[in-house]
């Protein structure tokens, strides 16, 4: 509509079909500079990455190496152990090529910046399944105990990120006593108490045994699956544990 009121305001002003052509292109011009408007106004915000600007490789990588690297840092000084077993881990996950290139730019760019514990974690969450997430938790564990034992302030910083990951406190406790030897680990692992009889110890079995299964986390990356094979085992090992104890079968 624009577009041919301009063309007549062109013809008027002018008295010449050139003018009118002139003030159609006018017209046309403010039509779409109108529309583009719109546009941009309907156009969902994108959300904002814990990083200030975008990065590659993917971003899920380079929040999942930022979360390591705050376990590795959390006792003050970088641990060459764990440094390797995160190295290692990103190897076997993405391969040597893709793990470089995710390590070339965390050290290029990420780890220059500030790096904010809580975002990074709420962005993991939202990008990932519970499951998934109990997955991470395992990994964050196992950078932890790579060098032999879990610190107190390895385990604080592990903690911190269950909670912005909203992980229930008995898997929590559970994934907790796979890596750091304490009394009763067996009855955490199974998410039970030293109380419970026989009967709920082969429940409880039965239940972790299904939710660790690997066949049951086949939509998975494969690096998650074999976090998930290594928590099955643990709980198969604390089960018989707690038959040989207790004399069932």
């Amino acid at each position: 509509m624009v577009k041919w009121i301009s063309a007549v305001a062109g013809y008027l002003f002018t008295r010449t079909l050139g003018g009118a052509f002139v003030g159609y292109l006018v017209g046309y011009l403010i039509e779409e500079l109108i529309e583009d408007s719109k546009k941009k106004k309907t156009q969902p915000k994108k959300k904002s990455s814990p990083f200030t600007k975008k990065v590659n490789p993917n971003d899920f990588e380079l929040n999942l190496l930022s979360l390591a690297s705050i376990i590795i840092k959390a006792d003050g000084e970088v641990n060459k152990t764990e440094l390797n077993y995160v190295r290692q881990y990103f190897v076997n996950s993405y391969g040597k090529e893709r793990a470089n290139a995710t390590f070339q730019v965390f050290n290029d760019v990420v780890k220059k910046r500030e790096i904010n514990t809580y975002r990074i974690a709420v962005f993991i969450a939202h990008k990932t399944t519970y499951e998934s997430r109990l997955q991470i938790l395992h990994f964050l564990f196992g950078i932890a105990k790579s060098d032999g034992s879990v610190s107190v302030n390895e385990e604080s910083k592990i903690r911190e990120i269950a909670g912005f990951f909203r992980i229930h406190s008995q898997d929590y406790t559970s994934i907790r006593a796979m890596f750091i030897d304490e009394a009763g680990n067996a009855y955490k692992i199974l998410e039970i108490e030293k109380t419970a009889t026989d009967a709920e110890i082969k429940k409880a079995y039965r239940k972790m045994a299904k939710k660790y299964h690997p066949d049951k986390l086949q939509h998975l990356p494969e690096h998650l699956i074999k976090g998930a094979q290594e928590k099955f085992l643990a709980v198969q090992q604390a089960y018989e544990q707690l038959q040989k104890e207790r004399g069932f079968n």
